[in-house]
Parts: C-alpha cells; structure tokens; sequence
C-alpha cells in the first residue's frame, strides 16, 4: 500500500491549515481529479440512508450525521486479505486528516457485512488493531431487531455485492463513499491504489464548498503538490 512521502504529507497537511482563500473550490478538485485519478468516480447524488449501532449499542444513522462529510466503507472482520488493508488505507487517511481542523468537520463510518460473526467485542478490538481513532470514527453492525443481511443490502445500495460462500468469505469489491454534509454522496474511491492526498484534497474542497472557483497559473496548485511523489 502506498504511503505518502513526508515531504507531500507535511505539505498536504499545510495546504489544510492554511487560511480558507487558499482552499480550492470543489469544482476545481472535482475536475482536477477526473483529470489524473482513474479511481476517482464523481457522483452527486442521494446517498442511501441507514440506520445501525455501533459496538456500544448506541443508534447511528447517516441522518443523524448530517453537517458532517462522511467517508464511509464496508468491510468484515474475518476478511483474510483486501479489508484490513482497506481498514489500514481509512486509518492512514483519518491519519492525515485528525491533523487538521478537518478533526471536528469529518466522521469516519465502517459497516459490517458480517454482523453475526462481528459482535460488540470483535467491533471494539478491531479499530484498535488497524490504528483507528474512535473520535471520529465508528463501527456499525445490524441492531438487534434488524435482519441478519441488513448491511449488505445496505452496501448493495452503495453499488456493493458481498456474496458469502459456503467457508464464510465474501467476494466483494472495495470502495471508499465520500458523502456531502447534506447527506449527498459525492465520491467514490475505488480500490486502494488511489493517491490517499486525493481523498484529503476532495473532503477539504467539500469542507470548503462556500469557495468561488479562482484561476491560477500554469502549473497548478495540485500540480505542484503531487510533484512532491
């Protein structure tokens, strides 16, 4: 999985503190990365609600996130190769952005497909080994007067089939859902091999959304930021 250099981390990392007249706007970014990311997708359009608990019981719904950008995925626990790589790229991006202002702007949503096998204390200890911070970030799993398959229609809502087989793999594809403050989803990462500064780049342009599209010179801004590679 690729890590950023430190050089660009540290200057992704300023480009997000910097006062709001150096943010780009999201017409910018979002043009930018159909441009240069094949794994960025676009979309705008009303994410599918759901309504799940996380390892404490507590009720959490995409509504009840609203004024918050949401990135969100799918995975399960007894997932023997791509999940905890996926689970591991979410911690490396809440990573970069906790140390922003972004903290307060930015949850970070996994759901289960694989509720019966993921209890509270599977949930719980699973954050802690992939380096997951529950500050902003929660596990969600079906509530207890839910059906068993509820987060995998949930997921297939989200363009995303896991199939079980009979050894309790799920063939599944692996995508980051980035979802507006209202309750739009805006973005899908597909895959891992996307530049993590991407992502952090297209929520800070959604953090920023009230900017006016600015021009600038040859090379761009971005440009110059993903020369630092």
């Amino acid at each position: 999985m690729g890590i950023l250099k430190p050089l660009a981390l540290a200057f992704a990392l300023i480009v997000t503190i910097v006062a709001p007249a150096l943010a780009h706007s999201l017409e910018e970014v979002d043009k930018d990365l159909r441009d240069k990311d094949k794994y960025f997708q676009p979309v705008d359009s009303e994410a599918p609600a759901f309504t799940l608990q996380d390892a404490d019981g507590r009720v959490v719904s995409l509504a009840s996130l609203r004024s918050k950008v949401v990135v969100l995925t799918f995975i399960y626990t007894n997932c023997p190769d791509v999940c905890p790589l996926h689970a591991e790229r979410i911690a490396e991006l809440q990573k970069m952005i906790n140390q922003t202002p972004m903290k307060a702007m930015v949850e970070f949503v996994t759901i289960t497909t694989d509720p019966k096998r993921d209890n509270d204390k599977v949930l719980h200890e699973y954050g802690k080994t992939h380096g997951l911070d529950p500050v902003n970030w929660v596990f969600l799993t079906t509530a207890p007067d839910q059906p068993e398959d509820t987060t995998r229609k949930v997921a297939e809502a989200y363009g995303l089939k896991f199939t079980q087989g009979d050894d309790g793999v799920q063939m599944h594809g692996v995508v980051t859902h980035v979802i507006n403050q209202d309750g739009r989803l805006r973005a899908r990462f597909h895959g891992l091999k996307f530049e993590p500064v991407n992502l952090v780049i297209f929520v800070n342009a959604l953090t920023n959304r009230s900017q006016k599209p600015h021009g600038h010179s040859s090379p761009g801004f971005w440009d110059k930021l993903k020369g630092l590679f």
